[in-house]
C-alpha cells in the first residue's frame, strides 16, 4: 500500500453515513421518543392474547400460528397501536430536517 488515499469507501463507512442520516439524534426527551417508536413503538399489530407486538400482520399470523396454535387466527382482534396512538412518531427524523422557528 502507498500513502493515497483508498478510492472506495468501506462498508462501515457507509453504514456510519446511512446511520447518521436516517437517526433523528435530537436532544432530550422528544429526540428519544422518537428513536423509540413514540407510545405505540415501532410495530404496528399488537396480538390480543399475550400483547407480543408485530409490525406486519403477516408477521403476527406467524407469532399466532406459532405461540397460539389452539386459538383461531382472527386478524380484527389484533389491535392496531398506530390507529390507537396516532401513527409512531412525526416519522423517521432525518439530522438537521427540522426548522427552527
Amino acid at each position: 500500500m502507498g500513502k493515497a488515499k483508498p478510492a472506495k469507501h468501506t462498508a462501515k463507512e457507509i453504514a456510519m453515513k446511512a446511520h447518521a442520516a436516517t437517526t433523528n439524534m435530537g436532544g432530550g426527551g422528544e429526540g428519544k421518543e422518537d428513536r423509540l417508536g413514540g407510545k405505540a413503538g415501532h410495530a404496528k399489530y399488537q396480538c390480543h392474547i399475550c400483547r407480543q407486538q408485530a409490525p406486519d400482520l403477516k408477521s403476527m399470523q406467524m407469532h399466532h400460528e406459532a405461540r397460539h396454535p389452539k386459538e383461531l387466527w382472527e386478524p380484527e382482534k389484533c389491535t392496531n397501536m398506530h390507529e390507537i396512538h396516532g401513527g409512531t412518531t412525526r416519522g423517521v427524523g432525518v439530522r438537521g430536517s427540522t426548522k427552527k422557528d
